[in-house]
């Protein structure tokens, strides 16, 4: 690994966009340490114990929403809005005309996500700060904070997007991947001063180490798997050209919608909290919080995150459209005939790997709160943040490897 390592840092463009990545993570970390003025700290802390949420917050932005710094917000926002206008797509059909009108309807949408983007950084900064009670100064300081909050958001946007075009990988899945990767090592060392102060069952950290690394090795396994599907093209004659007479196939993963459907479940079940948060004299937030506590509520986290994945699995892929390209190409499945076959049987693969992605996804989500309520001890991590870690990850050193092969070198793994 070392030596690929060293391969990789003697390509002198490689080692430039590799050096460029590192030093804006570098400067997006030291931006979280950037304090929001007048904030009431004690609130927050307070808050983040009380709602998972606000715990989950926390931990994707690597501990900056708990100090309240300008990237408290972190690049959230950012994906709300991707989500939004990605679901917008497909509900109004001037958005989705923009979507297949190639690189100019997709920057003119990317446009549309960065001003709501800001947006929705201001609502949500201004929101949570109400909602926590964390400043005890009102009026134009609910603005100052929202200006300041938003602000960091469009920073961490711009410095995403710089490294996605000059540096190596994406840079928004990057900065995720930043905080969470910080907010593991914020925990280690609590954790570890924690077993020698006599405070932290050395059991319990042991436990939670080996779960993480489990749950990374599941995570990569079935990242990296697909489902093959043969395709024979036949030869066809255009002008004195011959095209065709080609064999491949369509690479269908495992787990197509990635961690989509984990954060759409989070979202959905927090949304009660949040509400609850404002009425605190009517009894509703307690009962909440004890039905977190449930086997009730994970299960019902469960049948969000299997439903979700058949939606998202619906919306991102279409056995029919398939079906029709490869039909005009002259392309066939071996032994499926053409036309309604063909997309049934992609719609009935499709099924078989969303099914075993869903309940894949459902268990994975379930077991950091089984560590937390068999040994007490709050987990450094969800299954979302470990998911989108791993994936980045991966994806990441897939560029590095890509960008090795161009240049005639061995692969980063291979």
């Amino acid at each position: 690994m070392l030596e690929k390592m060293k391969s990789a840092w003697r390509i002198p463009e490689l080692r430039k966009k590799i050096t460029y990545t590192f030093l804006m993570l570098l400067i997006y970390r030291l931006l979280s340490v950037v304090p929001v003025p007048g904030m009431d700290l004690s609130q927050v802390a307070e808050a983040i114990d009380q709602f998972s949420i606000l715990g989950f917050m926390n931990m994707m932005t690597g501990g900056s929403f708990s100090s309240m710094s300008i990237m408290a917000m972190g690049i959230t926002p950012y994906i709300n809005s991707s989500i939004i206008l990605q679901l917008l797509t497909v509900a109004i059909p001037s958005l989705e005309k923009l979507a297949k009108e190639g690189p100019e309807g997709r920057k003119k949408i990317n446009e549309y996500t960065r001003y709501l983007t800001v947006v929705l950084a201001f609502i949500q900064a201004v929101g949570l700060v109400f909602a926590m009670r964390a400043t005890a100064k009102g009026g134009l300081w609910y603005v100052v904070i929202g200006v300041s909050m938003a602000a960091g958001t469009a920073l961490a946007m711009w410095i995403g997007e710089r490294i996605t075009e000059n540096g190596i990988g994406n840079g928004i899945s990057l900065l995720i991947m930043a905080g969470i990767v910080s907010n593991m090592f914020n925990w280690a060392t609590s954790a570890l001063s924690g077993m020698f102060g006599g405070t932290v069952n050395p059991l319990a950290v042991i436990v939670i180490v080996v779960a993480m690394l489990a749950m990374i090795v599941a995570i990569t396994y079935v990242d990296m798997g697909e489902r093959r599907i043969p395709v024979q093209y036949a030869k066809r004659v255009v002008g004195r050209k011959m095209y065709g007479g080609q064999s491949t196939h369509i690479p269908m993963k495992i787990n197509s919608t990635g961690v989509m459907p984990l954060i759409f479940g989070y979202a959905i079940l927090q949304f009660p909290a949040t509400i609850f948060a404002f009425f605190p004299t009517s009894g509703l937030n307690n009962w909440w919080m004890s039905f977190q506590s449930g086997v009730w509520y994970q299960l019902l986290l469960a049948a969000l995150i299997i439903a979700f994945t058949y939606f998202y699995t619906s919306i991102t892929f279409n056995p029919v459209d398939i079906s029709k390209n490869m039909q005009q190409n002259g392309g066939i499945i071996p032994g499926i005939r053409q036309g309604r076959a063909t997309s049934d049987y992609l719609g009935r693969v499709s099924s078989r790997l969303t099914l075993f992605s869903a309940l894949f996804l459902a268990v994975l989500a379930t077991i950091p709160t089984m560590l937390t309520q068999v040994f007490g001890v709050t987990t450094p991590f969800a299954a979302s943040s470990v998911l989108i870690a791993v994936s980045v990850g991966i994806e990441t050193i897939r560029q590095i490897e890509a960008q090795m092969v161009m240049r005639h070198h061995k692969g980063f793994l291979g």
